[in-house]
């Protein structure tokens, strides 16, 4: 069936380095950045204020090898996945749904734009007045920010489903299943993987804010004891060194799953 196979090379062709050719730009953007980052270090003159580089690093260095480090990260990575989890399952779930039915869209559509605009440190603040000091208020939080903002990306992409794919599957007379894996999701993995990406670039930046407010344990709970100790280093150090977690799992786990599941594109390298 040439529809189920052109759909089906979504599924195929592992890139395990999704920058081959964009290496050199990658390494020598990321070179830049470290370049100002050590010109304004120098300027400063004040490493209470702006610690050069090799500084931070050395402090990362000692927290990972001596110090709590990896098990704060974790801590934090754990909140991060528990949430993004929740909010992935109930946006997409919600997105679909009013993608596809104008009625919904208009009865809970508002109720999404609501919760899109309320800040998240309030939502952060009533979750914890509500349920408490607890890993639940936390996730809960967490993921209340985020599943609006993911509703929305995916009920787009749902509303902009290539209509003549979906007549051409009822022609072939495929499943529902087989319509949704091999005409449907195909089309949505653009707006899937914004969503995922937007969100965990989210998630982790709300759980920071969750922990500097009311955990004993994780990053923003070591930014926030080094803030009060005005260490800008040990802020930077932790600060960075999930930064670069993210970007492993940006280039490693999802640019790379994004480039394969979009090689049924003509225009996808």
């Amino acid at each position: 069936m040439r529809l189920r196979s052109y759909a089906h090379g979504s599924f195929i062709a592992f890139n395990l380095w999704p920058m081959k050719s964009g290496t050199m730009p990658f390494a020598v953007s990321l070179g830049a950045l470290f370049l100002v980052w050590i010109g304004a270090a120098l300027a400063t003159a004040d490493p209470s204020i702006l610690p050069t580089p090799w500084t931070v690093a050395a402090i990362a260095w000692s927290e990972a090898t001596d110090g709590p480090l990896f098990g704060h990260m974790i801590a934090t990575l754990g909140r991060v996945a528990a949430a993004f989890l929740i909010a992935m399952g109930l946006g997409v779930a919600l997105g679909l749904l009013l993608g596809r039915s104008k009625r919904a869209n208009q009865w809970i559509g508002p109720w999404v734009v609501i919760f899109l605009n309320i800040p998240a440190l309030v939502v952060i603040v009533l979750c914890y007045l509500w349920i408490g000091l607890n890993e639940v208020a936390a996730i809960t939080a967490v993921a209340i920010n985020k599943t609006a903002m993911m509703a929305v990306t995916m009920r787009e992409g749902t509303a902009a489903l290539d209509r003549s794919l979906t007549d051409l599957g009822q022609a072939f007379r495929l499943s529902r299943w087989a319509k949704f894996r091999h005409v449907t999701l195909p089309q949505l993995m653009p707006y899937l993987f914004a969503s995922m990406r937007n969100g965990i670039a989210i998630i982790w930046k709300i759980v920071l804010v969750v922990e500097f407010l009311g955990r004993p344990n994780g990053v923003g709970f070591q930014i926030h004891l080094y803030f009060q100790l005005f260490e800008t280093g040990y802020v930077l150090a932790y600060a960075f060194s999930f930064v670069a977690l993210m970007l492993v799992i940006e280039y490693g786990l999802f640019a790379t799953s994004e480039r394969r599941a979009n090689l049924w594109r003509p225009n996808v390298a």
